[in-house]
């Protein structure tokens, strides 16, 4: 026999099977926020804190002993409240509630738990469209409080959530499959880039010791010397106040702006009169930038800028002489990114380096042929891989949506578990 259908009421919904009613969340549960810990470590000390990054899936750095954050359990519901990202559900998490999320307590029995996390996930759309605020970005509860909820019999939620569990549970698991090729491959790019940087092209030139960490051997017929023999080093500034208006036209690069890639362009542009009033440098196309501060995830960020812009006091600008290729620079940056911390210096929680520390960091120094002939051939290498990655990057992506797809068919009702 065929499923018999009714209008939902709900325009982006449409039919839903007859024998399913509507509810609201403010009728089916409550929302417990989160709290700033009063006290964080890196030693795994107490239980994990629960936010953006960890509800994302990423792995839990800070933990905290404050027993007076709310927790979740496994089978939780979590929404992150604040952010970039406010508006995402998730569950799985087991930990202390940060301040930028909110648990949803379920406290209507005709719900099953896990049927309702995959409702509000279906929501998500929604909920980010509903997020506002210009400096921090922030949910409103009364956007999910009058939110309608799907509610078949707890038999046919008990189905729907077992199935969803399962489909999304393999799909999980092939996101995860392609995640690991990637950072593989990430892996494989960064070792070609040091290979060649270091080595050179000819693995049959005889080699000698550099007498540097990083470098290792190097082909005896190179020498070594420091960025401030080869390159100008500079840094800028950020101006009272950033209009970023429709005179805004000079290019301002910040770290968030740079990820080891070529820079075009920047999230937020200066007028004439803000530049003129921070003194901040105009650099030139080619020019190598490096970021400075922000701890072990962002120091040693480079770029190489591929038109004129000028930068903020976060990032070391090189400006190299005629000895020098700002291409082969621009490898090496992205070579010695990982060793950077070790001469990352302060008593911040997350310690910074200088222009200082840049300027004597010591480089290989190939004659100005093999400086581009590397440079030409990491340029198409790292290429083929980047091409290989946005490959992967496409098959997760398409990933997603099948899954959301999928909780979106049966927690509709437009499908039903046979």
């Amino acid at each position: 026999m065929s499923r018999e259908y009714k209008d939902s009421g709900i325009e982006w919904i449409g039919k839903i099977p007859k024998e399913w009613k509507n509810a609201r969340y403010k009728f089916s549960g409550c929302f417990v926020k989160g709290k700033l810990p009063a006290n964080q470590n890196n030693e795994k000390l107490g239980v994990p804190i629960i936010g953006a990054s960890e509800m994302l899936g990423k792995e839990c750095r800070t933990f905290t002993t404050d027993a007076n954050v709310p927790t979740c359990s496994c089978n939780d519901i979590l929404i992150l409240w604040d952010g970039a990202n406010a508006g995402i559900v998730a569950n799985k998490c087991e930990g202390a509630v940060s301040s930028t999320a909110v648990k949803y307590t379920c406290t209507d029995e005709r719900f099953n738990k896990q049927y309702l996390f995959y409702l509000l996930k279906n929501a998500e759309p929604f909920f980010k469209s509903k997020v506002n605020g210009t400096t921090i970005p922030h949910m409103n509860s009364k956007y999910i409080d009058d939110y309608v909820c799907l509610l078949p019999s707890l038999s046919a939620q008990q189905k729907i959530a077992d199935h969803l569990d399962k489909v999304c549970g393999e799909v999980n698991e092939l996101i995860s499959l392609q995640e690991t090729m990637i950072e593989e491959l990430k892996a494989y790019k960064q070792s070609v880039i040091t290979e060649a940087v270091t080595k050179g092209l000819n693995p049959n030139v005889p080699m000698k010791d550099s007498g540097i960490d990083w470098m290792g051997e190097v082909p005896a017929h190179w020498g070594t010397t420091k960025i401030k023999r080869i390159a100008r080093t500079n840094s800028g500034s950020t101006p009272r106040n950033i209009s970023d208006s429709d005179d805004s036209n000079i290019i301002w690069i910040r770290t968030t702006d740079i990820n080891d890639e070529v820079v075009y362009d920047s999230s937020l542009h200066l007028t004439v009169e803000e530049y003129s009033s921070a003194s901040c440098p105009m650099l030139n196309e080619g020019t190598c930038i490096v970021a400075m501060y922000g701890g072990g995830g962002t120091i040693g960020k480079s770029g190489k800028l591929g038109v004129k812009a000028t930068i903020n006091q976060a990032l070391c600008s090189m400006e190299v002489g005629d000895s020098f290729t700002g291409e082969y620079l621009f490898c090496i940056l992205r070579s010695v990114r990982y060793y950077w911390m070790k001469y990352a210096v302060g008593t911040r929680k997350d310690p910074n380096i200088n222009q200082e520390i840049v300027r004597n960091l010591n480089i290989p120094f190939p004659p100005l042929a093999e400086q581009r002939s590397i440079a030409s051939y990491l340029d198409t290498k790292c290429s083929e891989i980047d091409s290989l990655i946005a490959l992967k990057q496409t098959k997760i992506e398409e990933l997603k949506e099948y899954k959301k797809s999928v909780i979106y068919e049966f927690v509709t009702g437009k499908k039903e578990v046979c």
